[in-house]
């Protein structure tokens, strides 16, 4: 009778800090603190370059994120597209993030793979509720042009749909100091994308006529 071989079944990898971002990518707060307690970098990163706390900022996980935060992660730490957690709350909205990770100090300057500061995404998306929070509660640069030659103004008349949300977007930035008359690249002002694309009210707001 032939000799069998049975080749060993390597047991699965549940490192701690593989166990840290997968809880905070689920929103497991326990699992989360029960890995850092094992001993898992809190600066750990995945095949992406995404640490735990930008995993947690882009499922809007607020608990896992003040758990992060407390435990030193880097709100700033870029991941392979250049998104940060700090830069992801521009994109999802969350107020309750933004202020979460205000906590850890970021780096308000951070820029996104455009160029852009977390502004500048949440006015084209008009998230109106976070530009309101981040004006008021943080110095960020409400000019800041980014490697499109669009500032927040910018971006929320050109890829903004001109209904009610970007209308208080555009309201929000003028009233913080945004300069109507910074023209994009091509030397269009905001006034102007406004007029061509039939946006009314906006363009009131543009020309203090609103």
């Amino acid at each position: 009778m032939g000799t069998l071989f049975h080749r060993r079944r390597e047991p699965p990898v549940n490192t701690p800090h593989l166990l840290l971002l997968d809880a905070a990518g689920r929103g497991d707060d326990a699992g989360v603190r029960a890995a850092l307690a094992a001993g898992a970098d809190v600066g750990a990163r995945d095949g992406e370059l995404r640490t735990a706390l930008l995993l947690a900022a882009l499922g809007d996980h607020v608990q896992v994120a003040r758990t992060l935060i407390a435990a030193g992660a880097d709100p700033d730490a870029q991941d392979r597209r250049h998104d940060s957690p700090w830069l992801v709350t521009g994109v999802t909205g969350s107020v309750a993030m933004m202020r979460t990770l205000l906590r850890g100090a970021p780096d308000l300057r951070l820029r996104n793979r455009f160029g852009g500061v977390s502004l500048i995404p949440a006015s084209e998306r008009g998230h109106v509720a976070y530009v309101r929070a981040v004006l008021r509660e943080t110095d960020i640069e409400v000019d800041h042009v980014n490697d499109l030659g669009w500032t927040a103004l910018l971006e929320a008349v050109i890829l903004g749909d001109g209904g009610q949300d970007h209308q208080e977007v555009v309201a929000l930035l003028l009233a913080a100091g945004a300069d109507p008359q910074l023209a994009d690249s091509e030397g269009v002002t905001p006034l102007r994308h406004a007029e061509r694309r039939g946006f009314e009210e906006i363009a009131g707001l543009l020309r203090g006529t609103r």
